[in-house]
């Protein structure tokens, strides 16, 4: 089984330099692939990675400072690009900005690597051109090496590397006949349909009160200026924090959940659409845009993609199979008697089933949570089955009933 293992590495300012120059090197070769990529769609042709890894090598005649980085970095610089175009299409692929860009790139060889532990807290890796860097050995390697990619994060740099261990997925979870619901909420980050909440805040409110100053020197300070790139390092020291916070959470609750269900059942959620911009265009402005930016700040503080991420990847472990199933009316829908009404859910918190001779009450996200669990990984019919091929459009609903016209 392939996995990851990330330290925190201890680099020279020689190396420092160094791992900056490279990682500049390969934003430009991105980005010069990217621009004759797109400059061949727009004729009808097509840029793959052979031919480009063949220009790679003459540009380095022209271009001596290309040779500073090793030959395979930049080669699965390309290799990346091409998989980013043919996973997201050529257009929607980003260029990578220096100042928003993280910097980071691989070495893909995992038979030039030699990774060795000094002591207790510490272990060294040689890697090419680089030389022995030294990392804080926090966790076993556990396997051997396959590749290292080198990034950086709050003004450190990481070694992350890919290691093959032994492990192997189980054909069967130890507990077969297990099965949870989950769903993900803007007040609580995960509500199981066994009653567990999970959640806990990511940031203080120090923190936000001196993000928002940092954010307001940022907007005083003169771009490409020294201060400037102060301001930015302790916004990153800032958010960064906050995402390890966040990232250690999301893989605590899968690790729990992993561990006693042998189905996970999550909503199919297109997170990158529900906290997209309201704002509009100037010929057509958006609508209730400050509600809808709140909105999309509570959906991305909560981490509902890195929890599904966090889920399929603890999964492998224990062989637990994730399951996605369409949210619709999952919210709506009586976890009791299958009523569907836009009117059950009372507030945030309080569903309340308005169905003749029902009356269930629950926790909202609760409630929603086992309908999630009950649909099974097929589509949920708001007329209380979970048919694949009934209408998914919802019925009209008799006021004096309470029940479907």
């Amino acid at each position: 089984m392939l996995s990851g293992r990330k330290y925190r590495l201890a680099l020279s300012p020689e190396q420092a330099q160094m791992c900056e120059e490279f990682a500049n090197i390969c934003r430009s070769v991105w980005n010069t692939g990217l621009d004759q990529r797109r400059q061949y769609r727009r004729r009808g042709a097509w840029m793959n990675y052979v031919p480009q890894a063949a220009e790679l090598a003459d540009a380095k005649k022209e271009h001596p400072w290309l040779e500073s980085a090793p030959s395979h970095v930049l080669q699965q610089t390309l290799k990346d690009l091409g998989k980013a175009c043919r996973d997201h299409g050529t257009f929607k692929v980003r260029w990578r900005s220096k100042s928003r860009w993280s910097p980071s790139f691989r070495f893909p060889a995992g038979n030039l690597i030699t990774v060795e532990r000094l002591g207790r807290k510490w272990g060294r890796a040689k890697l090419p051109k680089l030389g022995w860097v030294t990392f804080r050995w926090s966790r076993p390697l556990g396997g051997e090496v396959k590749s290292a990619t080198l990034s950086r994060k709050g003004g450190h740099w990481f070694v992350s590397f890919l290691v093959s261990t032994e492990e192997t997925t189980p054909e069967q979870h130890a507990m077969p006949n297990t099965a949870v619901g989950i769903d993900r909420g803007v007040k609580v980050a995960a509500v199981t349909s066994d009653g567990d909440f999970h959640g806990r805040p990511f940031v203080t409110d120090g923190e936000t009160v001196r993000y928002r100053r940092l954010q307001q020197r940022l907007a005083r300070s003169k771009r490409g200026s020294a201060n400037r790139r102060k301001t930015l390092a302790a916004m990153n020291r800032t958010m960064g924090r906050v995402t390890d916070r966040r990232t250690d959470f999301c893989a605590q609750v899968a690790h729990r959940i992993k561990a006693k269900n042998a189905v996970v059942v999550l909503e199919d959620l297109k997170t990158r659409n529900m906290s997209a911009s309201a704002s509009g265009t100037i010929e057509a402005p958006g609508v209730n845009v400050a509600q809808k930016r709140g909105l999309n700040r509570a959906i991305l503080d909560k981490g509902w993609h890195r929890l599904e991420i966090a889920l399929s990847n603890a999964a492998r472990y224990t062989g637990t199979t994730l399951v996605k199933v369409n949210p619709a009316y999952t919210s709506q829908r009586c976890s009791a008697c299958g009523f569907v009404s836009e009117g059950n859910r009372e507030s945030q918190a309080v569903f309340r089933c308005k169905a003749a001779g029902c009356g269930h009450t629950a926790h909202a996200d609760a409630n929603a949570a086992i309908n999630i669990r009950n649909a099974g990984g097929q589509p949920v019919s708001v007329c209380g089955d979970l048919g694949a091929t009934r209408s998914m459009k919802q019925q009209p609903v008799s006021r004096a009933t309470g029940r479907n016209l």
